[in-house]
């Protein structure tokens, strides 16, 4: 069997190279990405010293394979200033990549909560019955993609996850950085709840869905473990784990939206803040971001699921051990 993924040196794509070539069932696999010199490293740090030999290396720009048995798409930009760049690699390259795909290819493309946007007013959760209303350019671009994809190809399987938690995140790095220190910052003086799910949990859910039997995709899926959690919690899990004391403060949406235009003004904090745009802080003054996941985990994921302790304690190992972060 051959598999083809997509941004294998991203997050949740890496973690989707290592589980395949971990569990051995591909013959073939070959990862599209942008900078293979980039993998090379990833891959050498992960203990491949040499190159594994079921492993073929391919630019975002070349076509696919003419024949492949399963397709992961992972990947996408996440963090732009301007709305034109996230609609340009999220919709029109990926769309060109991936419709190239053969019918007969199982293809599961991860899309992002975001493109349905919070849980309505009112509700405990958002299922896939509820409009889409996303709040961001990101969010808008997610959409497009399903929509676009899905009718230019019907057999694609699209994933809505929410909060993807693990290691070798590298957007999660500065919580640990906070929580070691005595001050936490949470935006919003309210609450926040959101849906996640551990990284381990979400790839064993992908490659368990690509070799079922039948293949019936249901377009898009809400994808999340069973239970949700809150800002304080994921703050307060990660102090824990730091061994830090400290307390934490929440600031009003106000002053994080003026921090975020702060930021995009001046590029030496672009550069250090990429993900605080004057766009994805919208998506901080929503205080609910919970789905259900029910269909998901009857289908794919029976669990058990890892725990946030869990989660959180294996990629702060990670951090410390790629020297990111200090041990507690």
């Amino acid at each position: 069997m051959r598999l083809f993924l997509t941004g294998a040196t991203g997050f949740v794509g890496l973690n989707l190279l290592l589980e395949a070539l971990r569990l051995g069932r591909y013959r073939e696999i070959v990862a599209c990405v942008r900078d293979p010199e980039k993998l090379a490293q990833q891959l050498a740090f992960e203990g491949f010293a040499e190159h594994p030999p079921a492993l073929r290396i391919t630019r975002w720009s070349e076509p696919p394979p003419a024949e492949v048995d399963h397709a992961v798409h992972c990947a996408g930009v996440l963090f732009a200033r301007q709305r034109d760049d996230y609609f340009r690699v999220n919709v029109e390259e990926t769309l060109a990549l991936l419709t190239r795909l053969s019918s007969e290819t199982r293809l599961i493309a991860l899309s992002s909560q975001s493109a349905g946007g919070p849980t309505p007013l009112g509700k405990i959760a958002r299922t896939m019955s509820d409009p889409d209303m996303p709040l961001t350019w990101y969010g808008e671009s997610k959409l497009a993609m399903e929509r676009r994809l899905t009718s230019e190809r019907p057999e694609t399987f699209v994933w809505r996850p929410p909060m993807i938690l693990g290691p070798r995140d590298r957007a999660t790095l500065p919580l640990f950085q906070m929580a070691a220190g005595p001050l936490r910052i949470k935006p919003g003086l309210r609450a926040k709840s959101f849906s996640w799910i551990a990284v381990g949990d979400l790839t064993s859910a992908i490659f368990q869905a690509l070799h079922a039997s039948p293949w019936s995709p249901v377009s898009p899926l809400s994808v999340c473990a069973p239970d949700e959690i809150t800002d304080r919690q994921l703050i307060q899990t990660a102090a824990a784990l730091m061994e830090r004391p400290g307390f934490t403060v929440a600031l009003p949406h106000g002053l994080m939206r003026g921090v975020a235009s702060l930021v995009d003004a001046v590029p030496s904090l672009r550069a250090a803040a990429p993900s605080l745009t004057r766009d994805r802080v919208r998506e901080m003054f929503a205080d609910r971001w919970v789905i259900d996941g029910a269909a998901f985990r009857e289908a794919h994921a029976p669990g058990p699921f890892s725990s946030l302790a869990e989660t959180l304690g294996a990629t702060r190992d990670w951090y410390v051990r790629a020297g990111m972060l200090r041990a507690a």
